[in-house]
């Protein structure tokens, strides 16, 4: 049977799902903005990314609100049924389509209404169980046969271009299921998972535009940034080798039964209190991101950013124990950009010409690439939601290398 699996029918699979995909993506977003409106009153932009304007009391009221009503859906959601991950999905579990995607959109209104945690999670899941749905019911017309292998490499592909829809990133999105979901490269697959990917961006762009997701402007990365590149590429390979530890222990340790019902509100009146003085501990780390990539060197600004980067690594950690879903990319690059912004902060004053919107980028990319254990993926993420200059590819490039060496190093002497 393996022989007569069609090319043609390969092509027009990727196309269909490519364009679901995308379309599922947009209606993530759509729900996505709904839900920050409705809660928040605010319209969410690289140039506002969380609500800055509300009073501390609404913001207290809307991540409590949303954690009530998260826990609620997720308790009643596993009595009979506990998420299937994309990894699972690729060795053959079902992903049921229908409780797939009520526990997608929990995710997205969970972050809408601004608890802590990632938002990317939610547009893959939802791209992998459209891809397994629809490979199934094909199954029976020949001309759309497709093999396992196939099947394994479009669950990938789809779950990427979920991410692609979402962020506009379509290089992102097909690395994504090259590098850290089917693990396999070749020209089939980097066909299928780009061409995928272009198509979810181009659909998710008629709602998110073209702007970039972070504005740190097209500046020049010139050779001088090498140095700090080493220092981060070490330090932050360790700290996001540790952050990835913690969300380890936290998953395993998550609160799934009646327990989510006590603990994740719990969890929410905390984060709303944070978030009543501090709105950028919000989200998915978008606002915390941004205001590291705005920093300057005065104390009180650092100062907010240190509160912002324990709070941030602490509430993500908690809500994924006390019952949360989400991801941890965001997170990731909000971490990392602080603490590149403190590294920064040094080399600045040694080498006045680069900025510290540069360290952040860069910090971000190094965290991310250990978090993630996916250096390619990390790099042109923060490339192409920035809108980096093409000179950024060199930094970024020894950055995240290191970072992923750091990692491998840390994994072999410590067990976690």
């Amino acid at each position: 049977m393996e022989e007569k699996n069609s090319g043609w029918g390969l092509a027009v699979t990727t196309i269909i799902l490519g364009t679901i995909v995308g379309t599922s993506s947009l209606l993530l977003s759509v729900l996505l903005d709904l839900t920050e409106h409705v809660f928040l009153h605010f319209r969410e932009s690289n140039l506002v990314p969380v609500d800055i304007s509300a009073g501390p009391g609404r913001r207290f009221l809307s991540v409590l609100v949303g954690g009530i009503v998260a826990a609620i859906i997720w308790y009643f959601l596993q009595r009979k049924y506990h998420p299937v991950s994309i990894a699972k999905a690729l060795d053959g579990k079902t992903m049921p389509l229908g409780k797939t995607f009520v526990h997608v959109c929990t995710q997205i209104f969970f972050v809408g209404t601004g608890n802590s945690i990632g938002r990317e999670l939610a547009p893959r899941e939802a791209g992998a169980a459209i891809a397994q749905k629809w490979t199934r019911a094909t199954h029976r017309y020949p001309w759309l046969y497709l093999n396992c292998e196939d099947q394994k490499m479009l669950i990938a592909a789809a779950a990427g271009a979920g991410f692609a829809g979402v962020y506009i990133a379509p290089i992102t999105g097909a690395v994504f299921c090259i590098e850290l979901l089917y693990k396999k490269v070749n020209a089939r697959v980097v066909a299928v998972s780009l061409t995928m990917s272009v198509i979810a961006t181009l659909i998710g762009s008629i709602v998110k535009g073209y702007e970039p997701y972070y504005l740190v402007g097209s500046q020049h990365y010139g050779l001088q940034l090498l140095p700090l590149v080493i220092i981060l590429g070490i330090l932050n390979g360790a700290a996001g080798t540790f952050f990835k530890a913690g969300v380890k222990l936290a998953s395993k340790h998550r609160a799934v039964t009646k327990n989510v019902l006590v603990q994740l509100p719990l969890l929410a009146v905390l984060a709303g209190g944070v978030a009543s003085f501090y709105p950028q501990v919000m989200g998915n780390g978008r606002g915390l991101a941004q205001l590291a990539m705005n920093a300057n060197t005065s104390r009180q600004a650092l100062l907010l950013l240190l509160f912002g980067l324990v709070a941030k690594v602490a509430i993500t950690l908690g809500t994924i124990k006390c019952g949360g879903y989400g991801g941890i990319l965001t997170p990731s690059i909000a971490a990392g950009a602080v603490i590149g912004v403190f590294a920064g902060v040094v080399y600045t004053s040694l080498v006045p010409s680069i900025t510290l919107a540069q360290t952040a980028v860069l910090g971000a990319a190094c965290f991310l690439a250990a978090s993630q254990q996916a250096p390619l993926m990390a790099m042109f993420m923060l490339f192409e939601v920035c809108h980096l200059d093409y000179t950024a590819l060199l930094p970024l490039a020894l950055g995240v290398a290191l970072a992923i060496s750091t990692s491998k190093t840390l994994q072999k002497r410590f067990t976690y």
